[in-house]
């Protein structure tokens, strides 16, 4: 392996992909830290995260978004296109609704899912950060999105459903479903590794994803090469390239993952523990959860539609 190895994968001027001898695709993983602030308006400033330049045709982009105390900023989304907002910091209040009448409060909690055509505003009294992502065109991977358009959503993942790993210590909540939000165009949940936690290898098939690191430290794998990944780092897998992670041993390590499109099938290592998640009965923060989730696995076959 190269001795600059890391500093391509960890820049955001790196080559799109770095492949080793015989063609071997290893993931693109950028920390926000590495990626210019640009101002976009007045208190606001966009960092670009995951652009088309990075990704095969532009399925998914990511911003990362500040949002200085006292700042608005405004959210228009494409009509053919979706998009979701996660607040990592602070509280902000989004307006919208024909007269931008309704106003709803948002916090470290709340994870929003736009739809096509949205239009809102973003304001906050004392500061707030976000990211921010967009799948343009989306009905190219959902057949029923021009007639049945997703809804407008607000989740609060504190109150969603908590699973367990069957076969290690891992914690999943689903954040993006097809249930959630009546689109098979993208998928997405958060993942809790207490410290030394490790996945098996596996890969994707009709789909490509990415994470992003909300806390915590670790080792990512792409087909078999370690990445070290720390807080705020995106780590951008394709379709079909082996992956998996493991906490260090300090402290725990979340993120949170989206599939484009929302709909493919997992294909494990061989040998390797199947993901299995069992339900808890409970929410991250112990009470009861707002609905419910069977236990399912992602034995070689397509994504589950009904969680």
């Amino acid at each position: 392996m190269p001795a600059d190895f890391h500093k391509y994968c960890m820049v955001r001027a790196a080559p799109l992909q770095w492949r080793q001898p015989g063609g071997i695709i290893v993931a693109i993983t950028i920390n926000e830290s590495n990626v210019a602030a640009v101002s976009i308006a007045a208190k606001v400033k966009r960092q670009a995260l995951l652009t088309a330049a990075h990704t095969q045709d532009g399925k998914v982009l990511l911003d990362r978004l500040i949002v200085e105390a006292g700042g608005t900023h405004a959210l228009h989304i494409g009509t053919g296109d979706l998009a979701w907002v996660q607040i990592i910091e602070g509280t902000a209040v989004l307006s919208h609704g024909s007269h931008g009448d309704t106003k709803d409060a948002l916090t470290h909690a709340h994870i929003v899912f736009l739809p096509p055509g949205f239009s809102g505003t973003l304001a906050t009294p004392n500061g707030v950060i976000l990211i921010y992502a967009t799948v343009p065109n989306a009905a190219r991977f959902d057949a029923a999105f021009t007639q049945s358009p997703p809804l407008f959503k607000i989740v609060d993942w504190t109150r969603e459903p908590m699973l367990d790993s069957e076969h290690d210590a891992r914690k999943r909540i689903y954040v993006v479903t097809p249930k959630l939000f009546g689109t098979k165009a993208i998928k997405g949940e958060m993942i809790i590794y207490p410290p030394g936690t490790q996945a098996s290898n596996h890969h994707h098939e009709g789909a490509e994803h990415f994470m992003y690191v909300l806390k915590g430290k670790g080792t990512a794998w792409a087909n078999e090469l370690p990445i070290p990944v720390r807080k705020g780092d995106v780590i951008y897998y394709d379709d079909r390239e082996r992956h998996y992670l493991r906490a260090g041993n300090e402290e725990e390590m979340a993120f949170v993952e989206f599939f484009v499109p929302g709909e493919y099938k997992t294909i494990w290592a061989p040998g390797a523990d199947i993901c299995t998640w069992t339900p808890t009965g409970r929410s991250i923060s112990g009470t009861k959860p707002v609905r419910d989730i069977a236990k399912h696995s992602s034995a070689g076959v397509a994504s589950p539609q009904d969680v």
